[in-house]
């Protein structure tokens, strides 16, 4: 066999039959041009349909609803439980407590300290086939407040953080900022906390120095030119009524200085409509976050710009898609966690057991003749896990022109060309990485191709340029399929990120067909 080729890049193969000679050959043109890849996605608006556009405005139009109200983890928690109980879910405590065994067709959520959540349909086949999994991250990058935050320096009140995440800090400076957390008082109240996003809300901010003064900030370095502990909230700057703080009478309070009136006017603010005294910030976790709600963006609203959209974007897609589905015929499971963003830590991160522990409860409940053995109950969980599929549902770097040499361009994801595969994700030689089996991926291939949902596939950046991680790795431990599939997103960890509307439909419609239809066996 040997291959031609013409003027105009068209291949030929020759097949020469050797019994026969040259009066034997078989010429046949191959379907394309040299220089051309298959593999490179296309553009994809152009492809749907006028009602298809509509379900994108309007899903596009409730997804920024809820980056705009649920800016925190316990926020997006309480959202998605609302949702659930909506379309019928029930608590899965509730559910075991009742005593009647759990049956295919069953939705329950099970959620842990209002951090993390997990939602679930229970199947037609039994568990131990495995489950259909998708898990997004609901914290994002921000700064939360310190246990000992309030301070007083030339008559300005301040809040003193620590950042939490992979942040560029100086993108934080002069930002509009809202506050939202809680605070937990020693009689067990707890105190919601939310400033800076209602219609008359004051907002803050983080000051910086002005250009006329920066001769010498100017030659700092990025990382250090604003410093961590520069990141502090400007809170207040009005003096209390009397140079004591005390709003009715000078008597002086035995443990506050007097000099410090613009502190103990905040205090008394927050005294008055919150009941939040100094102390109690000791028992509060109140987080830092860009103050606004999210819009569209471009002159033809092709995009979202907003806060918290890692992985924000991802999880609204994953627990939209199934509020939506129906009995489906594996177990479908939504997890919502938290803490990625410093390593899946703690007890709210996926490194957690909440997830292990809440899957064995469910077996349990599926199958409570298996309680009269630990072994018995443990095998079928083993194998339910094993047995599973996972999407990591993360977001991936979106290729930006400006910062083209970072990226190399046919593996990058690029805005409008549909949901993102990674593969592997990691930092150069794929460290800290999960590496999807081909398999696997093969059989994703096949569910969207018949699914018709658009999507792509991209590393994060060029080899050695840095890297990243997800939960991928640790639901992989288990022994269960999983691949990073997200939503590709610009200014990733800056107070205000860039999705398209395209790939937030796509996602959602490939989260969607991935429960409903995803089977290895």
């Amino acid at each position: 066999m040997e291959c031609k080729q013409t003027e105009n890049d068209r291949v030929f193969i020759v097949i020469k039959d050797p019994r026969k000679g040259n009066s034997g050959d078989i010429t046949k043109a191959l379907s394309y041009e040299q220089g051309g890849n298959k593999l490179e996605r296309k553009n994809i608006w152009a492809n749907y349909s006028s009602k298809q556009l509509k379900e994108l405005e309007a899903l596009c139009e409730e997804y920024k609803d809820y980056i705009s109200e649920a800016k925190t983890e316990r926020l997006c928690v309480t959202k998605a439980i609302q949702d659930a109980e909506k379309a019928g879910f029930k608590s899965l405590d509730k559910l075991l407590a009742s005593g009647k065994r759990i049956k295919s067709g069953d939705k329950f959520y099970a959620q842990h300290m209002g951090k993390t959540l997990i939602m679930g349909i229970v199947g037609k086949e039994p568990l131990t086939k495995g489950l259909n999994i998708l898990g997004a991250h609901i914290d994002s990058p921000r700064m939360d407040l310190k246990q000992n935050p309030l301070y007083e320096n030339s008559d300005l009140a301040y809040l003193d953080t620590h950042y939490y995440g992979g942040i560029k800090k100086y993108q934080w400076v002069t930002v509009p900022l809202a506050l939202y957390g809680v605070v937990a008082k020693k009689d067990g109240t707890v105190i919601d906390v939310a400033i800076g996003d209602g219609p008359d809300d004051p907002v803050f901010c983080v000051t910086d120095l002005l250009i006329h003064l920066a001769a010498n900030q100017m030659t700092k370095k990025a990382s250090v030119v604003v410093e961590g502990e520069a990141l502090d909230v400007l809170f207040g700057g009005r003096p209390a009524k009397d140079k004591y703080g005390n709003k009715d009478d000078k008597k002086k309070s035995k443990d506050q200085d007097e000099k410090e009136t613009v502190k103990a006017n905040v205090l008394n603010i927050l005294k008055e409509k919150y009941d939040i005294e100094e102390e109690d910030f000791l028992s509060a976790e109140i987080e830092v976050v860009p103050a606004g709600r999210a819009r569209d963006l471009g002159i033809d609203r092709s995009m979202v710009i907003g806060y918290g959209q890692d992985d924000r974007v991802c999880a609204f897609t994953s627990y939209k898609a199934i509020l939506d589905i129906k009995a489906p015929k594996k177990t479908a499971i939504c997890i919502l966690t938290d803490k990625e963003e410093i390593g899946s830590v703690g007890a709210t991160g996926a490194e957690s057991r909440f997830f292990e522990d809440t899957m064995a409860e469910l077996v349990n409940g599926v199958e409570p003749e298996l309680g009269y053995s630990n072994t018995c109950l443990d095998l079928s969980l083993r194998r339910c896990l094993r047995n599973s599929c996972m999407l990591s549902s993360d977001v991936s770097a979106g290729l930006d022109p400006c910062y083209e040499n970072v990226f190399e361009k046919k593996n990058a994801a690029y805005l409008g060309r549909g949901i993102c595969f990674n593969k592997y994700t990691g930092s150069r030689g794929k460290s800290g990485s999960n590496d999807a089996n081909a398999e696997y991926v093969g059989k994703i291939r096949k569910v969207l191709d018949d699914g018709k949902v658009s999507f792509q596939t991209a590393e994060l950046g060029k080899v050695d340029e840095g890297g990243g991680g997800t939960i991928a790795y640790v639901l992989a431990n288990y022994g269960m399929n999983v691949i990073d599939s997200g939503v590709a997103v610009l200014s990733m960890h800056s107070p205000w990120e860039v999705a398209s509307k395209a790939d937030i439909y796509e996602a959602y419609r490939c989260y969607k067909v991935f429960l409903e239809k995803m089977d290895m066996n």
